[in-house]
């Protein structure tokens, strides 16, 4: 008897695991989290899925089932969590280990938000998701030449352009379904937060709204999804570019500032490109007393070439106190 139940058991689990995830089945289990990574980053969520479901195999590839990685992402010298091993470009390659699913997406979202060469893709809107799957293999995700396609592909077949829509109901309805869950949260995290400011009163730990900290000391902070920090005194390219492991010309292109120029004690440095246009909410600004078209520009986090050519304007053209400057759109030649 105990050798038939045995035997039973066994073949359950045998058809249990042998019935893969279908790509509806994926859609459902994920896209609230999809959903949620586009509110707070703005990659959009039929991104997210189709890049998921063709990088796992709908969650059923050894790396996703082993190792909860979603994405393909590698290693690389920054990655210090776990990490599993698997023949890719090359022979025994290294791959991110996750303790979820839900871990892979929030490093989905960072690897893409915080890399470099995909900070242009931010120029597009959420709803374009053409752009954002041609611009990904132009960014290098992908070696494969088919990748922007397939992706659109998955994207039209099942209707994954429906989840970034909408975005003010989608995020309503997610607080309302997470509402409970938050609550608890919450209460866990101030008692959390009690017994650490116990650990660490006296010591000062400085904001962290709207920046982060580094070892030397920086407030690095973010303007229209751009870091930057605030020039001490005796700062110089050079001191800059050691201490953030950047080149001496991105720093100078970044801020739209020429090879001769000295950097002064208070000035705005940014340390990633500035964008095309200033984030939702700036459409236009109102010259002031002081302003000049390269301040309005480091203010804004707006590429100074970008700015002249939104206001129909040539570049060194002079600006005036009262006028008007479009920041996201290009100026209306009957205005």
């Amino acid at each position: 008897m105990r050798l038939f139940f045995t035997l039973t058991f066994t073949l359950i689990s045998l058809f249990v695991f042998s019935q893969k995830q279908t790509t509806e089945q994926y859609i459902s289990k994920y896209k609230d989290i999809a959903i949620r990574e586009m509110l707070s980053s703005g990659i959009p969520a039929s991104i997210t899925l189709a890049q998921g479901i063709l990088e796992s195999q709908n969650g059923n590839s050894r790396l996703a089932v082993k190792a909860n990685n979603h994405f393909g992402i590698k290693c690389h010298s920054s990655w210090n969590g776990k990490k599993i091993y698997k023949d890719d470009d090359k022979k025994h390659e290294c791959f991110r280990h996750y303790k979820n699913a839900e871990q892979s997406f929030i490093d989905h979202t960072n690897f893409i938000k915080n890399g470099r060469r995909y900070q242009f893709l931010f120029d597009y809107k959420t709803t374009d998701y053409k752009s954002w799957a041609k611009g990904l293999k132009k960014a290098g995700y992908a070696t494969n030449p088919k990748y922007p396609q397939l992706l659109i592909n998955l994207i039209e077949k099942y209707n994954l352009s429906q989840y970034d829509k909408n975005i003010k109901t989608l995020n309503n309805n997610l607080l309302a379904d997470n509402a409970n869950n938050k609550s608890k949260k919450k209460r866990k995290k101030n008692k959390r937060k009690k017994r650490k400011n116990k650990k660490t009163k006296g010591k000062h730990l400085g904001d962290v709204d709207n920046f982060t900290f580094n070892p030397f000391g920086r407030d690095i902070k973010t303007t229209n999804r751009v870091d930057y920090i605030i020039a001490k005194q005796g700062d110089t390219f050079f001191k800059l570019s050691k201490e953030f492991d950047m080149m001496n010309w991105e720093i100078h292109k970044y801020n739209d500032l020429p090879k001769n120029a000295i950097l002064k004690k208070g000035q705005k440095i940014y340390l990633k490109p500035k964008r095309n246009k200033a984030e939702r909410g700036n459409e236009t600004y109102i010259v002031k007393k002081g302003d000049t078209m390269y301040s309005i520009s480091q203010k804004f986090a707006v590429k100074l070439k970008k700015l002249y050519r939104k206001n129909n304007m040539k570049i060194g053209d002079e600006i005036s106190v009262g006028q008007k400057l479009w920041l996201r759109k290009r100026k209306p030649k009957n205005s």
